[in-house]
């Protein structure tokens, strides 16, 4: 591993290439921070697939280009006399100091929970008008309800044992057989999302990442029917032609290879 003197001299260098590149490239001197803005999701959801995959050569190559678009972004806020990258640097530093008193300062806690709900009521005192305040609205929508059941959490607005959770699902699903057997279209949406809320709680409570745990099994599910796809071909079979039973032989077999 390199040494901090050698960590530091690497960042510098990133440094000088960005100066580099936003004086000389034509496309770099073009962008801007809303140019920048989708392509930085774009490179945030592919080092989320490398973590999923825990494909650590690919991790590192992601987060170089995360690292590029943060420095990137503080180029063009030193250009607009905004801040730069120290500024950044020292006010993510200021504010985890100030989030971590129990290192910092005299609090004691005893576990993970407390730092926690140390962490939201801090937030609070700093001038937010409520804890769902930090959840970004363009989340996606697992990802945000597991957001806002954290975050509530966090101040104890919460179930005691996963029992209770588990018994609230099977509330939510028994309301949601009911309004498809009414037939009512409004309401089995809503009850439908009241499941997948309820379901997403539960989760947290048996320590699953609900939107890793989704992608992937959507992961699986895609290696499974490109087996079978690839195997039918083999075999001088058409998909559209055979039936679901010749198919379910392929998808069975397709177990074997993806569990």
């Amino acid at each position: 591993m390199n040494s901090r003197k050698e960590q530091l001299a690497a960042f510098n260098r990133l440094l000088d290439i960005m100066d580099d590149l936003r004086e000389k490239c034509p496309w770099d001197k073009k962008q801007t921070l809303e140019s920048l803005r989708h392509l930085t999701i774009e490179e945030t959801y592919e080092l989320a697939d490398a973590i999923l995959d825990n494909d650590l050569p690919e991790i590192k190559k992601e987060l170089g280009d995360v690292l590029l678009h943060i420095v990137f972004y503080a180029k063009i806020g030193s250009e607009k006399k905004a801040f730069d990258i120290a500024d950044v640097a020292n006010s993510i530093s200021d504010k985890l100091i100030d989030r971590h008193p129990h290192i910092y300062g005299d609090v004691k806690v005893e576990n993970e929970n407390d730092v926690k709900r140390n962490w939201e009521q801090l937030k609070l005192k700093e001038g937010k008008s409520s804890v769902l305040e930090g959840v970004p609205k363009s989340l996606p929508a697992v990802v945000k309800a597991n957001r806002i059941q954290d975050k509530v959490a966090g101040v104890g607005f919460d179930w005691e044992k996963p029992e209770q959770v588990w018994e609230k699902v099977q509330e939510e699903l028994s309301e949601l057989n009911e309004e498809i057997n009414a037939g009512n279209k409004e309401n089995i949406e809503k009850e439908f999302g009241d499941v997948l809320f309820s379901m997403i709680n539960y989760a947290r409570f048996i320590n699953v990442n609900p939107e890793n745990a989704l992608e992937k099994t959507n992961k699986k599910f895609i290696n499974r029917f490109q087996y079978l796809e690839e195997t039918a071909k083999k075999d001088g079979k058409n998909l559209s032609d055979m039936s679901l039973t010749e198919m379910d032989v392929y998808w069975e077999a397709s177990k074997k290879h993806f569990s």
